[in-house]
């Protein structure tokens, strides 16, 4: 299989380390806005009560516990020796200032670890907290970016899934992130079900044109006692077929910017408690099924990225121009 066919994350880290790096999962507690009632409760539809941190160490475990556990882990099993901590669950800068300060020191001089990476919501995305970031960036010599929970790029959809935000929002929040010379990573899931293949290619678009650095894709996992899973118990929405979800997938790559890193093209669900995931198969045979598709097809990341930088005036050149 080749690789270049799209810019995969575990060749960027080693271009930019020098080496692989893995990253140490954090567990920290926490909540988001549309969970609390300060913008909505029961949180996003398709959320259960672990906030997407199902892998992580409950965070009752003290934080460098955690790393040093996930650290033995990552040593033993694959040899590392450089890691990235990762604010995996829930909203991390939705906590209180001075509870966030306070959780990000503690990686402070940890061994072997080169960077952080800040898992959040467009609207929980502040000038404080990234003011902070930034000192602790230059103070302890390490990278920093910040993920960013879309999911979407159609702000009906948005609103369907009760995430709370609108495209705005999440616009805000990268420009934001970018002044502070952050990076910033985009989750993406390309078939929710109100979603077609028009806002597979949007969601691209608005990417690129907004200069993200790293994206994570994966399908929409139902997980049962959510909203979602209530729906689809009752059958009031179908997902979309698994080759429907590759061809998704290879499109949005077709019109993504080359430059930006895929950091997963598929995710997964908790095996205890999903109603759907998948497809019923591997992640690991799904992604070899999305490369496969890839190289039958000729596709590759960029190969429809033609939109930025004025295409309408691109073929101008050598034309008479309008007089003055």
């Amino acid at each position: 299989m080749k690789s270049a066919r799209y810019n995969q994350y575990s060749d960027h880290l080693v271009k930019k380390f020098g080496e692989k790096v893995y990253k140490l999962p954090v567990n920290l507690p926490g909540t988001c806005p549309n969970r609390d009632g300060r913008l909505g409760r029961g949180g996003c539809i398709f959320c259960d009560e672990t906030g997407a941190g199902f892998e992580c160490l409950p965070s009752t475990v003290p934080i460098k516990k955690q790393i040093s556990e996930s650290r033995a882990f990552f040593r033993k099993r694959f040899n590392a020796r450089k890691f990235i901590v990762y604010f995996q669950a829930f909203t991390n800068t939705y906590l209180p200032f001075e509870r966030f300060r306070d959780n990000v020191l503690q990686v402070a001089g940890e061994e072997d670890v080169v960077g952080i990476s800040v898992s959040t919501r467009p609207d929980c995305v502040n000038d404080r907290y990234l003011d902070f970031l930034s000192w602790f960036k230059e103070e302890q010599k390490l990278d920093v970016n910040i993920e960013l929970g879309l999911q979407t790029v159609n702000y009906h959809t948005l609103e369907k899934v009760n995430r709370g935000h609108t495209l705005a929002e999440f616009i805000d929040a990268v420009l934001r992130v970018k002044r502070y010379g952050f990076d910033t990573c985009v989750h993406l899931i390309l078939n929710l079900p109100w979603d077609n293949m028009d806002d597979v290619v949007e969601n691209a678009k608005v990417l690129s044109a907004l200069g993200i650095e790293y994206v994570k894709l994966h399908s929409l996992y139902v997980v049962r006692g959510t909203v979602l899973g209530d729906m689809y118990e009752r059958g009031e929405f179908e997902i979309i077929p698994m080759e429907e979800y590759v061809k998704r997938v290879a499109t949005f790559l077709e019109y993504l910017d080359p430059a930006v890193v895929i950091q997963r093209l598929v995710g997964k669900g908790p095996k205890q408690s999903s109603l759907f995931s998948n497809w019923g198969v591997s992640w690991w045979l799904l992604k070899q099924r999305i490369e496969q598709y890839l190289e039958e097809h000729d596709i590759y990341q960029g190969k429809k990225c033609d939109y930025l930088n004025g295409k309408a005036v691109k073929d101008l050149d050598g034309l008479a121009q309008p007089p003055s």
